[in-house]
């Protein structure tokens, strides 16, 4: 477990923190952090969808709500584009049929049909997809290419070996995700089933990711043991621990497939020493980052060319460009400017090597809610850099969990960097009744605060609450309490935004609408709780209270800080005379630049002159008023 860390080629050895002058370091940081990774993973990811068009695929289920397994195929496939659309549309996706009569791919193997080659998604690839969907029992599918199964996996998979070869653009993760409701293609075929094995075998090899996502066939049990499970290269134990239950239902095989296609990429990887020599590989995952809308691009008005902004800084004094070498940093002090050079910075703002380093054990209880600094992280072992990491991060995870307590310790996410202190929160898995994994096994990093940011406030007076009042306001979220989870609220801006957009690209008349599931749910909770809102109500407020007449009411006014000085109050101007501003004096002395604009339009008016225009128009007609 322990390790020489000089050998090893972390993965932090190329973020630099830059020149600026920022001791502190601390605002920006998880800014620099998430600009430096984003840089580091310029390979495109790339995904091929696999599905299966077997006739089995297309007969329904007596129960079935969402269609034969096809279509719950292709509406799961046309759902992953849109989504890389809106989050990553940099990637690179395909669509590969396979059991079809008629054949279509670059090796030419039979009944093997690439629909959509491995590129970029785009509006009309969903289209395509979209009417496929709308094919009527799928009759002009099977029309046009018909179903055969006397295809082989291993050509199948060799297909999309090759597919991701001939891909012009630099791919990073690579990965298939196969689509079937049959567990044994080949189960007359040994030869057929000795070639699927090997070519899995080979593709592991080469880096890219197989998996499965499987369906009930109508009637029947998905088994995994029958063949996918040496395809899949898994033991008993691992098929029980990865792999979910067969899914029957279109948000199930959704959620499974944005579960398998979600990136997990460390945002950095770090040693973590735990004191003696004792040292395990981690990488710091962002499991929350607050999602925004797409910057929009600059284009050129004549050419509608996408255009690149520079950044030159200039010499005051002479307006030459001035080059990196040029510049240097200043900090005051005391009212004198402090002069660094570009080295000088970097080695203030530098505090040792970049890791995690172990300093105690406290109890969780010891954790505050409102010491909360930044979102937190997660961190899980990484094998490959120091081997016998997982074993290690196991066993601490196993013991904090079992003495529920929390470590503490100190942080420095990359060179440059200030140190935090941090709390590693254990966290074990979570499985739900279809063996789908809902929370991974790891360390949440929750930031600490230092004594500097802790803020003491003197809150005024208020009264307190009988009794009486405490128990009627418990019986109000007693009833109106429920068990809220972020995943189930969307941003309803971002809806908004991407339905539009949505509506553009398909060209469609009109967006679809979306539910603001911010909005709080009325109806409900006046079946749940009217009458405890009442009794409140009537508890805490005066028998006269009038919600209606207390809201028309004037708003109170703000407190001011202690020693704080008025607000001086906006004088009007009028003609040149009898005015809180002397117009004229101004005008005499030139600074009627100093006056707004209110002020300058104001007097303006009073003198019957017109108002519009810019600020150097206004002053330019006061002046010739005044015959100056």
């Amino acid at each position: 477990m322990a390790s020489t860390l000089d050998s090893v080629s972390w993965l932090y050895g190329d973020i630099d923190g830059g020149g600026d002058i920022d001791f502190s370091g601390g605002g920006d940081d998880e800014r620099d952090i998430d600009d430096a990774t984003e840089r580091r993973f310029d390979n495109k990811d790339s995904v091929i969808l696999l599905i299966d068009c077997s006739k089995q695929m297309f007969e329904e289920s007596e129960d079935s709500e969402d269609g034969c397994c096809f279509e719950l195929c292709l509406k799961c496939a046309k759902s992953v584009l849109m989504n890389k659309i809106i989050s990553s549309d940099k990637d690179l996706v395909a669509i590969v049929l396979f059991g079809t009569e008629k054949h279509k791919n670059s090796s030419d193997f039979k009944h093997i049909y690439v629909l959509q080659d491995l590129d970029q998604p785009d509006a009309q690839r969903i289209l395509e997809l979209e009417r496929m969907v709308e094919d009527q029992d799928f009759k002009k599918f099977k029309r046009d290419l018909g179903q055969n199964n006397s295809f082989s996996l291993s050509d199948v998979l060799w297909c999309c070996s090759i597919l991701f070869s001939n891909s012009p653009q630099k791919i990073g993760h690579k990965r298939v995700l196969l689509f079937t409701n049959t567990d044994d293609p080949h189960a007359t075929d040994r030869t057929k089933q000795r070639q699927a094995k090997k070519k899995a075998e080979d593709m592991f090899n080469l880096g890219i990711e197989v998996d499965i996502m499987h369906m009930n066939p109508p009637g029947a049990k998905f088994d995994f043991s029958r063949f996918y499970q040496d395809v899949l290269m898994v033991s008993d134990e691992e098929i029980l621990a990865q792999y979910p239950d067969p899914a029957d239902k279109f948000d199930e095989l959704l959620s499974r497939v944005r579960g398998k296609d979600h990136k997990r990429r460390a945002m950095m990887r770090i040693p973590f020493s735990l004191g003696g020599g004792v040292e395990m590989a981690i990488g710091v995952y962002t499991l929350v980052r607050s999602q925004t809308k797409a910057s929009h691009i600059w284009l050129n008005s004549r050419t509608n060319e996408e255009v690149r902004p520079q950044t030159k800084y200039l010499c005051e004094d002479t307006g030459t460009a001035l080059m990196p070498t040029d510049i240097k940093y200043t900090q005051t002090v005391g009212g004198e400017k402090v002069v660094f050079e570009g080295e000088e910075v970097k080695a203030v703002k530098s505090f040792g090597k970049p890791g995690l380093q172990l300093l105690g054990f406290k109890p969780k209880s010891r954790v505050k809610m409102h010491h909360h600094i930044r979102a937190s992280n997660f961190i899980y072992p990484d094998d490959t850099l120091i081997k016998g990491s997982g074993t290690l991060f196991t066993a601490l995870l196993s013991g904090m969990l079992n003495r529920d307590v929390v470590a503490i310790c100190r942080l420095i996410s990359r060179r440059n960097s200030p140190p935090v202190f941090v709390a590693l929160l254990p966290q074990a898995e979570e499985l739900d009744d279809h063996n789908v994994q809902t929370a991974p096994p790891g360390f949440h990093v929750i930031y600490l605060p230092f004594a500097d940011d802790l803020r003491k406030l003197k809150y005024e007076e208020s009264p307190k609450a009988n009794q009486d009042q405490i128990a009627k306001a418990k019986e109000i979220i007693k009833k109106l309490t429920f068990k809220y989870q972020s995943e189930n609220f969307e941003n309803p801006v971002l809806q908004k935004h991407f339905k539009i957009l949505e509506a553009l690209a398909l060209e469609r008349d009109t967006p679809d609408d979306i539910v603001d599931l911010t909005e709080p749910d009325v109806d409900h909770i006046r079946r749940r709780a009217t009458n405890p809102i009442a009794e409140f109500v009537e508890a805490v407020y005066p028998a006269d209270y009038d919600p209606a007449v207390a809201l028309k009411a004037k708003p109170a006014a703000k407190r001011k800080a202690d020693g704080a000085e008025p607000a001086a109050k906006r004088s009007k101007p009028s003609d040149d005379g009898g005015s809180d501003i002397n117009v004229k004096e101004f005008a005499d002395q030139g600074k009627l630049a100093k006056l707004t604009l209110p002020v300058l339009k104001e007097f303006l008016r009073s003198v019957g002159l017109p108002i519009a225009g810019k600020k150097a128009d206004l002053i330019e007609r006061v002046n010739t008023h005044f015959g100056l």
